[in-house]
């Protein structure tokens, strides 16, 4: 099996390519950009669409603020987003969460079956201001293997966390 990649830039407000059975928004910083994003419409369109026709939708940080309903940027302003995900951000009391992850998809996804192992970190100030109906999409412990909240949501083919992937190579026990 092959796979082509087919880069598309949200800020352009370029749409995903139509017939890509999935699309990958890794992360970046949204909240510099959030009025910007709020009005591309060919962009949000086409994510839209494509979560519309079963295609894969995963985003990684700034790709899941993205996904969700809205972003609230740091002077409290309020964008609307994609509206994929349940889920409200917020920058306008920034609080820091950083640390490599140990997760456990929560979900049976595209990421392979429930239970699913992944190695990943968190890097960002941005916070979770509300959390509507879809599964958690990551069980999550700390590099020590503290447990930490459930990461991300997952709803149908959609789903993203802050958590950016490393690897889903086993992980060796503490």
């Amino acid at each position: 099996m092959t796979a082509a990649l087919v880069p598309f830039s949200p800020l352009a407000d370029q749409a995903p390519d139509p017939a890509a059975d999935a699309v990958y928004l890794p992360g970046g910083y949204p909240e510099l950009h959030a009025a910007r994003l709020a009005r591309n419409r060919t962009f949000l369109d086409g994510l839209r669409a494509a979560a519309a026709r079963g295609a894969i939708v995963y985003g990684e940080c700034g790709g899941y603020m993205v996904l969700g309903e809205t972003l609230v940027a740091r002077d409290g302003s309020r964008h609307a987003m994609a509206g994929l995900l349940p889920l409200a951000t917020s920058f306008a009391a920034p609080a820091l969460q950083i640390g490599y992850r140990r997760l456990t998809s929560a979900v049976a996804s595209a990421l392979g079956p429930r239970g699913s192992r992944f190695r990943g970190h968190e890097f960002h100030y941005a916070r979770v201001v509300t959390q509507g109906d879809a599964a958690p999409l990551f069980a999550a412990s700390d590099a020590e293997g503290e447990n930490q909240a459930p990461l991300g949501l997952a709803k149908g083919t959609v789903m993203g966390s802050f958590a950016h992937l490393v690897d889903g190579a086993p992980l060796a026990q503490a």
